[in-house]
């Protein structure tokens, strides 16, 4: 069965986003881009939720031919691009794909199902950037399988909490490390069910 891997990014005080949902207030550095990217190469399906698809879509897609941006973005681009989408979401429409056409919309009522169904498929992992809202239900329904949070070394202070206080869930320490040449610490889980 294939992983559900979620992999984001929280302050030293457990925000997801600062106030105002601005998410550049989190501590940023390089080592975000490469654990991303790594994250990427092992993956071959990519679930997000609307708002998450919207940005990526309209940051991500030019990135790849742009001489004037790092290397490593423009490989993210390349696999975002390439990689296969599942996007929950009741008010997108095919239409509003492009130039991602091969993006699946799942209906937000029948997600868990559907996600489930993704699981039980052959391939490679099935990989979450943002989405918060998304896998926090899929979090709380015992459908991820690993968390990946990068600590950043700073305080936001307020903003979106990293966990919306769902249904308890397990969680077993499977690697921690700092990031190369970052000041982002890995923390990797696996969960081991719900109930506390």
């Amino acid at each position: 069965m294939r992983k559900i891997i979620v992999c984001t990014m929280i302050s030293l005080d457990g925000y997801y986003e600062g106030r105002g949902k601005d998410v550049m207030a989190l501590p940023f550095d390089e080592g975000f881009s490469a654990y991303n990217l790594e994250r990427l190469r092992a993956a071959d399906t990519l679930l997000l939720g609307r708002t998450s698809f919207e940005g990526f879509r309209g940051y991500w897609p030019p990135i790849a031919d742009d001489p004037g941006a790092p290397p490593i973005e423009r490989e993210i681009s390349r696999h975002n691009n390439a990689i296969d989408k599942v996007v929950v979401s009741d008010s997108l429409t095919p239409g509003e794909t492009a130039p991602w056409h091969n993006t699946r919309i799942v209906k937000r009522s029948g997600a868990r199902d559907e996600v489930a169904e993704l699981k039980r498929r052959p391939g490679k992992e099935i990989l979450v950037f943002g989405s918060h809202l998304m896998w926090n239900d899929l979090f709380a329904a015992g459908l991820v399988d690993e968390l990946h949070l990068m600590v950043g070394p700073g305080f936001v202070g307020g903003g979106t909490p990293v966990f919306e206080g769902r249904s308890p869930v397990r969680l077993r320490l499977l690697e921690n490390r700092r990031l190369d040449g970052s000041e982002l610490v890995l923390l990797r889980y696996g969960t081991l069910g719900q109930g506390g």
